[in-house]
């Protein structure tokens, strides 16, 4: 049964999964990013979600206050108690990241929450409509959303930080 499902995966799956292990690949190794890139991989990482939920579950309150709720818990839990990952960058609008497995981790956790969902749901199509199948993915793909979106915000304050009156003195002065 293995082979029948992986032999009936569509192809452009197979390459969503390889570049989301060459982005997490990417994010395993310290960087300097340009602000704007911070948002990338969240934002694709929410699309991917809202999308999946919706045409899964139905944008209804059960699929969407579970999402949300987990998405906004995991947020601030990351945001409030994790490191930010990050540095002040060499050069004004960037901010040295630094690396790290777990957005690897994370972003497979996404893809093989779709998958087994997808698969599941093609195995026995009623499970749709059952309301803790539902909840239950929904928390998950809230919970890579909040990691994702907390990070995120951590990185941004500490960006921010960086910016403030004094902040770049120390650079400024041994660069003169």
């Amino acid at each position: 049964m293995l082979i029948q499902i992986l032999t009936h995966t569509p192809l452009y799956v197979w390459a969503i999964l390889a570049l989301l292990v060459y982005r997490g690949v990417v994010a395993m190794r310290d960087r300097e990013m340009a602000i704007r890139k911070l948002f990338i991989i969240p934002a694709i990482m929410l699309a991917l979600s809202l999308q999946d939920i919706a045409a899964k579950f139905g944008a209804t309150l059960l699929p969407l206050g579970a999402w949300a709720g987990a998405m906004v818990a995991v947020m601030l839990l990351v945001w409030k108690f994790s490191s930010p990952a990050a540095s002040a960058g060499a050069t004004p609008g960037t901010l040295r990241v630094h690396g790290s497995a777990v957005p690897l981790a994370m972003m497979m956790a996404i893809f093989f929450t779709k998958y087994v969902t997808a698969v599941t749901l093609v195995m026995h199509p009623g499970a749709s409509h059952n309301a803790l199948l539902s909840a239950a993915v929904c928390a998950l793909f809230g919970v890579f959303n909040g990691y994702f979106l907390g990070r995120l915000a951590g990185q941004l304050m500490t960006w921010q930080s960086s910016r403030a009156p004094g902040a770049g003195r120390s650079y400024l002065a041994s660069a003169a």
